[in-house]
């Protein structure tokens, strides 16, 4: 009797599911706007066409407990109630970016079939109407990328300052990392027409390994080392061969840190001219020798062999620093990274500055700038992005972070010496190049939002869409002489060049929408 009964519902169910399917296909035909949002959908991913899935959602209030306030949130500012924002959202433009985050699974080499863009030729060609003597891309693509780079350095005009401590300094500076510390400047890190660089970096790569000693704090694995000559520097260890990716359900702040991504950021930072990052190289390290013969004896004591007989070790840490996360050699030998250290604090001291569009580094709840698109409106009063070059600073440290994929900038540093007149240091870049086949548009929210972008960073951009020589061409040459080379393999090179095409874009989007072009493209003159 039980199984007739089955039988009878289980026929009956199956009738109800096929009279139901009958009749959702039956509308969809004649009218899929009748239908509910879910069933669009779900019809449209079945093979059929629905021209309306891209409908801006509606941002509803939230109270405290959904989004994370900060010094621009309604808590923050004025005390006031949050309304819904502005009517039309930046991003539900008829060319809008999607819903944040762009996926390209279906292959890793879309850009080489398709290296131009239609809406950025439109961008190029209304900016040189408007006026050919600062957009005059025909020229552009005639000079040598590094020459066209040396006359936008020209261009500043301030003269600037360096360290106090080294203003009035007087004797010999013998080590690179002397003369490193002392030639930062208000306006850049270091000067890139000086050979300090070049021998700072050969010094990391080749000083022996004196002194080795757990950096404090952190979810992660970090060594202070030592060299003999008493310069001192980070290390990060290899997690990751190049090829793997962070997992798709990963949160941005559970991946592990790259050593290649920290030293692929220094270089890609100072092929854009920025001059941000400290000086960084790859190592290859013997564990034996470099770290285990030099540890302490809390260091010491986490090393142990493999069952695979690699020399491995896990440090201490907050987080990734037991048996499960160990760090391996083959069978001792470990790719790191190394990066110079910046001055002590009581000869450099830095300012630690929050970002205003940090991320809620919550699993449950959304940053206000993710749910709202005013916060560039109350930033912009706010100082020290109200006046001087603050503003323009942010849109380029979310610009390379675009570049590299970095959801991690949570605060930005300043030296104390300069005040608000200087620049971001662009330290902590470990979480970059994790994926090379997803583009992470919410980084670029200070760019949509503010619509706003340096003018010398725009033209670099422009100089790498119309050639000849490209961002990933670029950054792969000024790697090759590192000692982990190559740093980044070819589909994270193809990315860069990729999302390039991805801020031309948004700033074509920006013009487009009726924004003053001197506004969205501001000069001034760094």
């Amino acid at each position: 009797m039980k199984l007739r009964q089955r039988a009878v519902i289980s026929g009956v169910g199956l009738t109800v599911l096929t009279l139901f399917y009958v009749g959702v296909e039956t509308i969809y035909n004649a009218n899929p706007e009748k239908l509910p949002g879910f069933l669009k959908n779900s019809m449209a991913k079945a093979g059929k066409e629905y021209d309306g899935s891209h409908i801006s959602a509606i941002r509803k209030r939230l109270n405290k407990s959904n989004y994370t306030s900060d010094d621009f949130s309604p808590e923050g500012g004025d005390g006031k109630a949050p309304g819904v924002g502005k009517s039309q959202l930046h991003s539900s433009d008829h060319r809008g970016r999607g819903d944040g985050i762009q996926s390209w699974m279906s292959s890793p080499f879309l850009l080489r079939i398709n290296e131009t863009d239609s809406d950025v030729d439109m961008l190029l060609d209304k900016l040189q109407s408007f006026d050919r003597r600062k957009f005059d891309f025909t020229k552009l693509k005639t000079i040598p990328y590094y020459d066209y780079l040396n006359t936008l350095r020209k261009r500043i005009k301030r003269k600037g300052t360096s360290l106090d401590a080294f203003r009035t300094f007087i004797g010999s500076l013998t080590t690179s990392w002397e003369r490193f510390h002392k030639g930062i400047h208000q306006y850049h890190l270091y000067n890139p027409d000086e050979s300090t660089v070049d021998d700072l970096l050969r010094d990391i790569a080749r000083e022996p390994i004196v002194d080795v000693e757990l950096k404090e704090g952190g979810t992660q694995l970090k060594l202070i080392i030592t060299f003999s000559d008493e310069g001192q520097a980070l290390f990060k260890p290899m997690r990751y061969p190049r090829e793997q990716e962070t997992l798709p359900n990963h949160f941005y702040f559970s991946d592990y840190e790259r050593h290649n991504a920290e030293v692929a950021a220094f270089y890609l930072d100072k092929v854009l001219g920025f001059y941000r990052v400290p000086p960084t190289a790859g190592r290859i390290v013997n564990m034996t020798r470099d770290i285990k013969r030099l540890a302490d004896h809390k260091l010491a004591k986490t090393f142990f062999i493999s069952p695979a007989n690699n020399l491995c070790f896990h440090g201490s840490c907050s987080y990734y620093c037991d048996t499960s996360h160990a760090i391996c050699g083959t069978p001792d030998l470990l790719e790191s990274s190394m990066a110079a250290f910046l001055p002590p604090e009581k000869i450099a001291a830095r300012k630690t500055w929050r970002n205003p569009w940090k991320r809620s580094y919550s699993k449950h709840r959304k940053a206000y700038w993710e749910v709202y698109d005013d916060l560039c409106d109350k930033v912009k009063l706010k100082s020290p992005y109200n006046t001087g070059r603050r503003l323009l600073d942010l849109m380029d440290t979310h610009i390379f972070d675009f570049l590299t994929g970095n959801m991690d900038r949570h605060h930005y540093e300043t030296f104390k010496d300069f005040g608000n007149d200087t620049f971001h240091l662009h330290l902590d870049n470990g979480r970059s190049f994790g994926k090379w086949r997803q583009d992470e548009m919410s980084i670029l929210a200070p760019i949509f939002q503010c619509c706003k972008i340096r003018y010398s960073t725009f033209m670099k951009l422009a100089k790498y869409y119309v050639g000849p020589e490209k961002l990933s061409s670029l950054l792969k040459a000024s790697t090759t002489r590192d000692k982990i080379f190559p740093v980044l393999i070819e589909n994270q090179l193809i990315a860069l060049d990729r999302r390039v095409i991805k801020i031309l874009k948004e700033i074509s989007i920006c013009v487009e929408n009726g924004n003053d072009i001197m506004d969205v493209i501001e000069d001034d003159h760094f």
